[in-house]
């Protein structure tokens, strides 16, 4: 047992991010209620905290040392693996859901399923249907615990993979998900894609006039494709079938990342002043081996207002100086220059009627 853990965050070289913990009787306690930071995770048999199943975000620990539950608890028989905090939230699942499931290729035997704790303890013990698909192309069978549990034999791998440096991942994650995920999914879908957010709706971020930026690239053999509206076979095989991918900044990139290869080429349409951006670009260097090119040309962003998170914010782009890069690093055939937005297509896109009533300003 490695008597460090839970001291550092995880580190994606060394440490207890690397490490696999076998517990008999743990006790898995889930939390009461969604906040920012939880007590909830993981006991040994004898009360103690077992430090490695903690979720960590960048250097803070998002899940803390829970009170030992009071009473009878209900046992669940067998060896499980542990998975963490569940996510219903797409971007957050695909990073912070799965980065113990390489623990299912440690040469395990007799696992029965990985065991999950629900972020959101509203939603019970519900899996939505991407969570279940991708569970599913990991050979893994989940069950959400949404009591205290005290399980026969609890296999807890560390933390290989998440927000902050664990975002490059350890090389055992990243040889799971290379070897391991989805590999009946054949590549199937253009050689040219754009990865879309411009019909996620008016609630999200996004590109303004990102349908101009569509049309665009669509006159250089692009397919728009909205991952939203697949579901995760489906984005599996475009994202393994298509040589030159450009995207709207997002959580998609995440699932690329997972599934691409070196070589394979991504631009990034930067669309807000956030650390998310570094993490999706260190993530596929890391995982796919591709240097995504980042394209930073937002002119000003938009934010709702009353709305203070920049995943809310709408950046608007120059287009012209995206296309002077995309034609410089061999995205696009070189061809008339675009015109830049004009203050009559901002407003129009920002006053649309589909914007719900939302009052946008400039803040940057």
């Amino acid at each position: 047992m490695n008597t460090q853990a839970g001291l550092n965050a995880p580190n994606p070289f060394r440490g207890w991010a690397i490490e696999l913990e076998n517990l008999r009787d743990a006790i898995v306690v889930p939390a009461e209620s969604r906040t920012f930071t939880q007590m909830a995770g993981v006991l040994r048999a004898d009360g103690s905290y077992c430090s490695n199943g903690a979720v960590w975000r960048k250097d803070q620990e998002i899940t803390s040392e829970p009170q030992p539950p009071k009473g009878p608890i209900q046992k669940l028989p067998g060896r499980w693996l542990w998975g963490g905090l569940l996510w219903r939230h797409f971007g957050h699942f695909t990073v912070e859901s799965t980065g113990r499931l390489w623990g299912l290729e440690a040469g395990l035997e007799n696992v029965q399923g990985v065991l999950f704790i629900p972020k959101s303890p509203k939603y019970g013990d519900e899996l939505i249907g991407f969570q279940s698909d991708f569970m599913a192309l990991a050979g893994a069978s989940p069950k959400v615990l949404i009591a205290p549990t005290q399980v026969e034999e609890l296999v807890v791998p560390g933390q290989g993979f998440g927000i902050g440096r664990i975002v490059l991942g350890t090389e055992a994650c990243k040889t799971f998900f290379r070897d391991s995920f989805a590999p009946d999914i054949a590549p199937k879908g253009p050689e040219k894609l754009y990865i879309s957010r411009s019909m996620i709706g008016p609630t999200k971020g996004a590109l303004v006039c990102e349908r101009l930026f569509e049309e665009r690239l669509a006159e250089h053999g692009y397919t728009v494709f909205h991952p939203q509206k697949h579901d995760i076979p489906t984005q599996i095989a475009h994202y393994r079938a298509a040589r030159k991918v450009i995207a709207s900044e997002g959580s998609a990139i995440h699932m690329f990342g997972l599934v691409a290869k070196p070589d394979q080429e991504l631009a990034v349409v930067i669309r807000r002043k956030s650390k998310a951006t570094k993490y999706i670009e260190r993530h596929v260097r890391s995982f796919a081996g591709i240097t995504p090119l980042m394209l930073n040309e937002v002119r000003r962003t938009w934010k709702p207002e009353g709305k203070t998170k920049p995943r809310f914010a709408r950046g608007e782009p120059d287009y012209p100086a995206i296309q002077k890069q995309l034609i410089e690093h061999g995205f696009l055939d070189r061809a008339p220059a675009w015109l830049p937005l004009t203050e009559a297509d901002v407003n129009a896109e920002l006053n649309s009627p589909d914007r719900s009533g939302m009052v946008y300003r400039a803040v940057g």
